[in-house]
């Protein structure tokens, strides 16, 4: 039976070479930055450069192309996927490693088409399933900004993939199913401000690519907008972005959202895991005009259909009952309070908060056993944080207090089990 899977893993592969040959056999040739049809004078405009910056930082270009201690855009570090690990790129201007060589219009074609310099298809780590709504003067203010930067040479790795996803090729039938090229259409039947908003989240801001589920390809169907996932490799829980009823934010307002990604906390809750990331180098940094524009929109977000409710493996009530001690005995109940609705601007509440009703327990279990840690924003720069607990808790423990709180007050969420508990531990943070 084997044999017979592997020879039809190997059809699908020659398949997808072939059309890779097809499609993309004639290799791209880059364009010379002096042949180039924009200008050196166009991209040293200080006003493009500004404007380049402010959209740079709202795609938080920042936060994958810069390794932990290294230059800014330098990359330097992989992106861990579940069929190996790409490396991020160099984007300053250096000529060897980096932009230094790229016309705009090489970089209009990796962040429009997902095509490399030399017509190579991208991997979508990069995504460019979201920047190809970016529009051609975002694009050209984006890439004068990053030619402006201070040239730091280093050069990356190659990916370490496993067989068949190291064929480059092979990503044409990939793309066929899950890339649609095309920069945003306003919709003439909403407002500036909601098709403003409908822009940021879909095109720079990638929201999707975090908070929506991907099959066993690495794609997001494309009925699946931000719905809610796991981040791959990350052990998070993106939650689904609905308002509305069932969905992962019911109940928050416009001001919730706003504050959340200003401040990085809200009457709701709090941002931690790789939103607090997202919240320190990126949406702190935006206007209050685009905040609520991507509030606006969120917030125009269907209703979800109620999710099925799971029968319990065993009966939890014993389990739930020892929660409910830990909660009362080891400091839970002293800051999110009895009532689990913690302090207003202080510690965040239990209480309806999307993070601990999300459908795993990802991101509750997370925050016991590691901590949770606000970011460090200009609204509040000495924010609170939870210390970890993986040292004074077992598993059980720990599931016993993440089951209790999840089904606590007004949470409906199901139990964590004590295996999850184990497999979350020995997470890697990053």
């Amino acid at each position: 039976m084997k044999w017979l899977l592997r020879l039809l893993l190997l059809i699908v592969v020659l398949i997808a070479l072939l059309l890779g040959w097809l499609f993309f056999g004639s290799a791209h040739q880059p364009t010379s930055p002096a042949l180039s049809k924009v200008t050196a004078a166009t991209l040293h405009d200080p006003a493009l450069i500004a404007r380049g910056e402010y959209l740079v930082t709202v795609g938080d270009c920042a936060g994958c192309h810069t390794a932990q201690g290294g230059a800014a855009f330098a990359g330097g570090r992989s992106l861990a996927t579940p069929f190996g690990n790409i490396p991020v790129p160099n984007i300053t201007p250096d000529r060897e490693t980096g932009l230094g060589n790229w016309s705009f219009e090489d970089f209009w074609q990796a962040l429009h088409d997902g095509k490399g310099r030399h017509g190579e298809l991208l991997y979508p780590a990069f995504s460019y399933t979201s920047y190809t709504k970016v529009t051609h003067d975002d694009a050209l203010a984006m890439f004068a900004y990053l030619q402006s930067l201070p040239s730091v040479h280093l050069p990356s790795t190659a990916p370490t993939l496993e067989f068949p996803y190291s064929v480059r090729n092979s990503l044409a039938a990939w793309r066929a199913l899950y890339f649609k090229e095309g920069v945003y259409k306003p919709d003439p039947n909403q407002s500036a401000q909601w098709n403003r908003g409908a822009y940021l989240v879909q095109g720079l801001g990638h929201c999707n690519e975090c908070h929506a589920a991907r099959d066993s390809l690495g794609g997001t169907p494309q009925d699946k907008h931000l719905t809610g996932g796991q981040i791959p490799q990350q052990n998070w829980y993106a939650p689904d972005l609905s308002t509305r009823q069932n969905g992962g934010l019911q109940g928050w307002n416009e001001q919730d959202i706003v504050d959340l990604l200003k401040t990085g906390q809200s009457s709701k809750g709090t941002a931690f895991g790789p939103m607090a990331d997202v919240v320190a180098t990126s949406t702190q940094h935006m206007s209050d005009d685009d905040l609520h524009a991507v509030a606006t929109y969120l917030g125009s977000l269907p209703a979800r259909a109620l999710a099925p409710e799971e029968p319990s493996p065993f009966n939890a009530v014993t389990l739930v009952q020892q929660g409910e001690k830990i909660y009362a005995q080891q400091h839970c109940a002293d800051c999110h309070g009895k009532d689990g609705n913690g302090v207003a601007g202080i510690y965040p509440p239990l209480n309806g908060n999307s993070s601990v009703t999300e459908p795993s327990g990802i991101n509750a279990t997370r925050a016991v056993l590691l901590g949770g840690f606000s970011p460090l924003t200009a609204a509040n720069p000495r924010p609170y944080s939870m210390p970890p607990f993986a040292q004074q808790l077992n598993d059980a423990d720990v599931a016993a207090v993440v089951s209790y709180i999840r089904g606590s007050w007004t949470n409906k969420a199901p139990v964590v089990l004590e295996r999850d508990v184990s497999k979350y531990r020995q997470t890697p943070i990053d």
